[in-house]
């Protein structure tokens, strides 16, 4: 991984990149690396040889799809933390007097 400026070089599935982010090149490099490892455990997974493009689609679905059940997860931590402040508000609202 080197970077220069706001370019950074990765390597995903055998090939070499260059990225222009404002992340820092650390970031680029750990997400350049797990799209990487999950290009790996798709071709894993297929029972033939498949095209590189086709294995970074099904990358991408798989990628996709633990960004959506974590933003679930996210949405329902959020709205119940959300209901159990609205409960104790109503209830600092029922038990303290005032003046």
């Amino acid at each position: 991984m080197a970077t220069d400026g706001n370019l950074a070089r990765v390597s995903i599935f055998g090939h070499e990149y260059t990225v222009k982010a404002e992340a820092d090149g650390s970031y680029i490099a750990d997400v350049a690396k797990y799209v990487d490892q999950k290009m790996r455990e798709v071709k894993e997974q297929l029972p033939s040889s498949q095209s590189t493009s086709r294995i970074a689609i099904l990358a991408a679905m798989s990628i996709t799809d633990d960004y959506f059940a974590e933003k679930t997860k996210m949405n329902n931590l959020v709205n119940e933390v959300e209901e159990k402040a609205q409960t104790l508000s109503e209830a600092l609202d029922e038990n303290i007097p005032v003046y």
